[in-house]
């Protein structure tokens, strides 16, 4: 990884790469502590510290990746979000801040490992695949839309990281794979704890990506002449959008509330993932603006 743009850039990518190392420990705890616990009503006092431990961890991840974003920022002289780098690291951020309230919030901390691996991952394939070194804008990203569009859209993509995953839980949890008397399962909370919180993740996610589609469209008129071309990033992104809205539909009707609207937000976020690697990495269209040679 370069310094090209000085020690602000150096110090970012170490505590970029320092986080990602905090994370896989943090994660190691947590797994440590879902296996050790028996049931979720009754868990065992080590495994608690274990557990904690292991989010104590995730805080400081949490920390070092904030400062490696700010970092990256100053380094810039620019909003540390410009090109897919910097996206998914912006990304694994908000998914470990939103799900860090979830912990303290509602007793979410059993479930950490199955947050950290996925957030993990990103920031593999971030650091390892997608890096590019720290740089100003593309003349076609120097609009204060920026800010605005790409910081919400980074937001809606944590946030339906989360209410995707714990959608997945849910359909563990209410046995659509595997016994509800299976140990692996009776270790999750219930799954009606999981399904209220998938549904409230999932609409601030779904609020998030409507501003973010709308702004979206205020800055293509601005940039390209029209609000909307049908380019494929635009196309995925109102995919996602129907599929969330579909999600927040069916969990409000009678009938699909549980396993089937589950089912929907899993294929949500799969959309979602499918917009954020394949769109940004194969498709051509106005918005290729990866980073990556």
């Amino acid at each position: 990884m370069g310094d090209r743009l000085g020690v602000p850039a150096l110090l970012s990518d170490w505590l970029f790469t320092s986080a990602f190392g905090v994370y896989m420990l943090a994660a190691l705890l947590c797994s440590a502590e879902y296996a050790l616990t028996r049931h979720a009503a009754n868990p065992h006092a080590f495994a608690v510290r274990v557990g904690r431990s292991g989010v104590a961890l995730t805080v400081l991840g949490g920390l070092l990746h904030l400062g490696s974003a700010v970092l990256r920022g100053v380094a810039t002289g620019r909003v540390p979000w410009g090109n897919m780098y910097e996206y998914l690291s912006a990304v694994g951020l908000i998914a470990v801040g939103v799900w860090l309230y979830l912990v303290f919030r509602h007793d979410m901390r059993r479930m950490s490992v199955f947050v950290l691996l996925p957030v993990a991952l990103l920031l593999f394939l971030a650091g390892n695949r997608l890096y590019a070194e720290a740089a100003p804008l593309v003349p076609a990203l120097r609009s204060y839309w920026i800010v605005i569009h790409v910081a919400a859209a980074i937001m809606a993509s944590g946030v339906f990281l989360l209410s995707g995953v714990v959608s997945a839980l849910h359909l563990i949890s209410s046995g659509e794979f595997t016994r509800k008397k299976d140990k692996p399962v009776r270790r999750l909370p219930p799954a009606e704890d999981l399904d209220r919180i998938a549904y409230r993740t999932g609409t601030v996610g779904f609020l998030t990506l409507t501003f973010a589609i709308i702004t979206g469209a205020v800055w293509a008129e601005e940039a390209w002449g029209r609000f909307w071309g049908w380019d494929p990033k635009e196309t995925v992104a109102f995919a996602s959008w129907v599929c969330y809205a579909a999600y927040l539909h069916a969990r409000a009707t009678a009938g699909w509330r549980g396993r089937r609207s589950a089912w929907i937000n899993v294929i949500g976020l799969v959309v979602v993932l499918f917009n954020l690697f394949f769109v940004n990495l194969v498709a051509v269209g106005l918005h290729s603006y990866a980073g990556v040679e």
